[in-house]
């Protein structure tokens, strides 16, 4: 299949920090407020699960969640997914398929992290899920500007303005 025909068969629409994306899963079981760490707001689901679809011209910009995430590969090319860490760290991780070349089919950015993605090979996609829990609520997501990370982190500056807008 193609991306267009995934996003067509599964309905994904366009995810603010870049790719495509359709909600696949929430809990109806509720964490409360009080039993969740300071960086919550309200309450929030056990857990949500995700179809995420990028493609070689549509990157994951940084952002970062409260919770870990867990990436599913499903289909396509390789995805190298960016993170840095909460003291600062850049590292980088492949997912995918191709097993004997270290690439993960399944693989959990922890929170906090700020992370990005993008598609290595030119004319290709990526077609993953992914899970996170508690549960994603919007409230949880930041997507800095450019000039933000960079100031947070200047060492990163090359890697933070190619997966940034």
């Amino acid at each position: 299949m193609t991306a267009k025909e995934i996003i067509t068969k599964f309905d994904l629409t366009e995810h603010p920090e870049g790719g495509y994306y359709k909600e696949t899963y929430r809990s109806n079981g509720l964490i409360k407020n009080n039993n969740l760490s300071e960086h919550f707001f309200g309450d929030r689901n056990y857990s949500t699960c995700i179809y995420f679809l990028l493609t070689s011209e549509k990157f994951s910009a940084f952002h970062k969640i409260n919770q870990d995430e867990i990436w599913h590969f499903y289909s396509g090319t390789t995805l190298k997914l960016h993170m840095i860490s909460l003291d600062g760290n850049y590292s980088f991780v492949l997912i995918g398929n191709d097993l004997l070349n270290n690439e993960k089919p399944q693989f959990v950015v922890p929170a906090q992290y700020w992370f990005a993605a993008e598609i290595i090979k030119e004319n290709s996609f990526a077609f993953t899920g992914c899970t996170v829990s508690p549960g994603f609520d919007f409230k949880d997501f930041v997507l800095p500007k450019r000039e933000e990370l960079i100031a947070l982190f200047p060492k990163h500056s090359k890697i933070i303005k190619q997966l940034t807008r």
